[in-house]
């Protein structure tokens, strides 16, 4: 028989991991006040009161608003990288799945949720956050940029498309996924996250249509 003494309880959190729970916590608050509030209408108040913690606790994680948001924004970013990265690593992936994959990843619902598009809108639009951002994401920017130009450029010389730049072709890409973006945070009823994948994939099958067919229309 046993004594109990050596039986093992439910293991305890580390201070390290309590502290990352919070920061998290916090992190999930300001997405949730960005969205209903804006930036403009955007407090430490009700990000505290969101995440059910006291403004000092807030302050001890973060020093200043704009620590918070490079955080928020750091986060977002990290999310949207971690996604495409794991979609386009693996042996033999021809260029039609590489690009499918970054597509399908911009369209994923746990990227492009109205939560998290009005988070960039907001700071697309407002100068004094500008800089935030780019500070915070723009690695990741650049980072599918150069993944796309590269696969882009792949696919040119495999099927001999004439008169396509691949970066000219990858900014204009990037452009419509943020014009279907934003139509989904303004008009979500007329514009529904499958139907403007389906857009996209359209697009992309007109540019290269040697590569991509049609997005079947819905059922």
């Amino acid at each position: 028989m046993t004594d109990g003494s050596n039986s093992r309880g439910p293991a305890k959190v580390s201070r390290a991991e309590a502290k990352a729970e919070r920061r998290q916590q916090l992190i999930d608050a300001t997405i949730e006040a960005i969205a209903r509030f804006g930036l403009s209408g955007m407090t430490m108040g009700k990000v505290t009161e969101i995440a059910g913690v006291s403004v000092g606790l807030a302050n001890f994680h973060f020093e200043s608003k704009d620590r918070l948001f490079e955080a928020m924004l750091k986060h977002l970013a990290d999310e949207q990288r971690a996604l495409w990265q794991s979609r386009i690593q693996g042996p033999d992936r021809s260029s039609r799945e590489l690009l499918l994959a970054i597509i399908e990843s911009r369209f994923h619902p746990s990227i492009c949720s109205r939560r998290k598009l009005a988070v960039w809108f907001a700071f697309y639009g407002d100068a004094s956050a500008r800089e935030i951002y780019r500070k915070a994401v723009g690695d990741m920017d650049d980072e599918r940029l150069e993944a796309s130009v590269a696969i882009i450029t792949e696919m040119i010389a495999e099927a001999g498309y004439r008169q396509i730049d691949p970066v000219e072709t990858v900014l204009s890409i990037e452009a419509l996924w943020d014009g279907l973006w934003l139509n989904m945070l303004l008009y979500p009823a007329e514009f529904r996250r499958a139907a403007c994948q389906r857009r996209a994939m359209n697009v992309i099958a007109t540019l290269f249509p040697k590569h991509f067919d049609p997005a079947p229309a819905k059922d």
